[in-house]
């Protein structure tokens, strides 16, 4: 393993404000941290009569209250207001995103690029707020069959639960009690079992879709001295469509590969070296982890893309500046990494990455860009909906 003598002890000394600033850092060399970009300007808007074009991306404007509609040639062309600081989204076969707010769960026509309803949330998380540590909705996902979205919901000063949206009556039926900041949320293949990954927490709530029972499984690769004040946790998950383990990357250094039945964690180098955040699985299996620079410059490298193929072996694509989430084209060759980044010094684009060749370029997009999406107009994968991307996450 390399840096062995990384340990949350090591990294305590680093920590000085990090109970303060939260427990995610990077930050773009080009950008004063904490100041936020202009919003980036709508080229081209779309007329309102006409459909949004398949392969439009979908980004959720943490900034901005707003989701937006992005060319990947050109850049934005048409914005939907859909409530305070949206984070996580998932778009159904059906065209319709689900948006998880501050306030609740958004729903955008996006065919219409309309908001038709916003879903407030069964659980209390205070005033409507904005900034990385706000209550309200954060992951997000789709069941296969679309007919319920789950959403995990962070409480502040608290543990968070998943709320569970019935999609038809549009209105929240259930609340399951998961870990603190619940970051990301997928689902099982067979639709199954829901994964919450809760960042505070150190773990994933596994939660059967019958009888709604949780089941914690801490995920500590580092252990969990620090408690909240500590780095390395896990952020988001990726559903690995071979035999449905969860994959966490921790640090361009470790990946935890649970297995969600037993329990069982097992623990596999990477070489990035970054700290890291978002993940996708590509159709034929490649992981992809965004990396948002790291925790101590001194010791780690600066902001990545790695496609990790099924064999383990890596590529690691520098980017510049802070990045958080990332979605894959249909075909498999083309990464869309969002540069919201959920600290400070975020900048308010896309970046643009040919997996074939590395090569690289940015796309203005939105303000503060988090969740995205690859829309598909209606289109299916094997009978199912896309729980967050072009391909879905199985």
């Amino acid at each position: 393993m390399r840096r062995p003598a990384r340990t949350p002890r090591t990294v305590l000394t680093v920590l000085g404000a990090a109970l303060l600033l939260g427990a995610c850092a990077g930050a773009d060399p080009g950008l004063d941290p904490g100041r936020t970009a202009p919003p980036a300007p709508v080229s081209a808007p779309l007329p309102a009569a006409s459909p949004t074009p398949a392969g439009t991306l979908l980004v959720a404007d943490f900034g901005a209250g707003s989701v937006t509609f992005v060319d990947p040639a050109r850049g934005p062309i048409a914005s939907v207001p859909v409530g305070r600081a949206p984070y996580g989204l998932a778009v159904g076969a059906d065209g319709r995103a689900w948006v998880a707010t501050a306030e609740g769960v958004a729903v955008v026509d996006t065919r219409a690029r309309t908001r038709t309803a916003l879903i407030p949330y069964r659980t209390d998380t205070g005033p409507v707020r904005d900034g990385e540590y706000r209550g309200g909705g954060m992951g997000i996902a789709l069941s296969p069959d679309g007919a319920h979205a789950y959403v995990g919901v962070n409480v502040p000063g608290g543990p968070g639960v998943m709320e569970v949206v019935d999609t038809a009556a549009g209105a929240v039926t259930a609340a399951v009690p998961v870990g603190r900041r619940p970051f990301d949320v997928d689902v099982s293949g067979d639709g199954g079992a829901v994964y919450v990954t809760n960042h505070d927490s150190f773990d994933v709530t596994v939660v059967d879709t019958g009888s709604l029972r949780p089941r914690r499984i801490e995920v500590a690769p580092y252990g969990t001295e620090g408690g909240l004040g500590a780095w390395l946790k896990p952020h988001y998950t990726a559903v690995r469509p071979t035999d449905g383990m969860l994959l966490l990357p921790f640090e361009g250094e470790r990946l935890a590969v649970v297995d969600p039945r037993t329990g069982r964690v097992t623990v596999e180098p990477m070489t990035a070296d970054t700290h890291q955040h978002g993940a996708a699985v590509t159709p034929d299996g490649r992981l992809l982890v965004v990396g948002t620079g790291a925790v101590d410059p001194s010791e780690g490298r600066g902001p990545s893309l790695t496609v990790r193929s099924p064999d383990g072996t890596e590529r690691v694509h520098p980017l510049r500046g802070p990045h958080e989430d990332v979605a894959v084209s249909r075909d498999g060759r083309t990464a869309y990494v969002t540069g919201g980044f959920t600290r400070d010094g975020h900048w308010n684009g896309i970046t643009v990455v040919d997996l074939d060749t590395g090569e690289s370029r940015r796309l203005p997009a939105g303000n503060r860009p988090l969740g995205i999406a690859v829309l598909r107009t209606g289109a299916v994968v094997d009978g199912t909906v896309s729980p967050k991307s072009d391909f879905g996450k199985p």
